[in-house]
């Protein structure tokens, strides 16, 4: 089965999860998208979607694609909040540190942290991509309790060995690395020699 979960929440870097949703399409998976309404919000500043015309089209317009199902937040009741809804997993692609809290204490609030929750009771791959800097000392501790249980946290680190010829090249390294962990086969990036 080739059926992931994708969130995208309000922290800074919300091309890397748009750059992933479009990856994972174009590799045959079923993307199963929710996106926080902070995260609305960082796609219009970072990105220029105007989400006048509804959420769930403009997602399609951005990211087109038969296999992308878009959820809202506040859709608790959405086929991803149940262990039943198989996957292989859940990425959360920029992951703020408000949601790795909440995912770290166990907070299922929203669609987002319900769907992760559900995916460590249920031991299935979840891997946070956290984007912020500098770290305090909390961002740390839950960060290190997420690892503690199996979390993948891939912070949001470009490297420069590959010599990145500007923006894209350094967003195609991240969402390389991410699709490493899942092992789906890329040459998002130039392996290091």
């Amino acid at each position: 089965m080739k059926r992931l979960i994708l969130a995208i929440t309000g922290a800074s870097g919300v091309v890397y999860g748009v750059r992933m949703a479009r990856e994972l399409l174009a590799r045959d998976f079923e993307v199963h998208l929710i996106a926080s309404d902070a995260a609305c919000i960082v796609l219009d500043q970072e990105l220029g979607w105007d989400f006048t015309a509804g959420r769930e089209e403009v997602f399609h317009r951005h990211i087109p694609g038969d296999n992308l199902f878009y959820y809202n937040n506040d859709d608790i009741a959405a086929p991803v909040a149940s262990g039943s809804f198989i996957n292989q997993g859940m990425l959360v692609m920029p992951c703020s540190m408000s949601t790795l809290a909440a995912i770290a204490h166990g907070s299922a609030a929203n669609l987002i942290t319900r769907a992760a929750d559900v995916m460590v009771k249920e031991r299935r791959q979840l891997v946070l991509v956290p984007r912020e800097t500098p770290l305090n000392t909390i961002h740390l501790r839950n960060m290190l309790a997420l690892s503690e249980i199996g979390v993948q946290i891939v912070p949001a680190m470009p490297a420069f060995y590959h010599r990145p010829a500007g923006l894209d090249d350094m967003v195609a390294f991240m969402v390389g690395k991410v699709l490493d962990l899942l092992q789906v086969e890329n040459n998002l990036f130039e392996r290091y020699r």
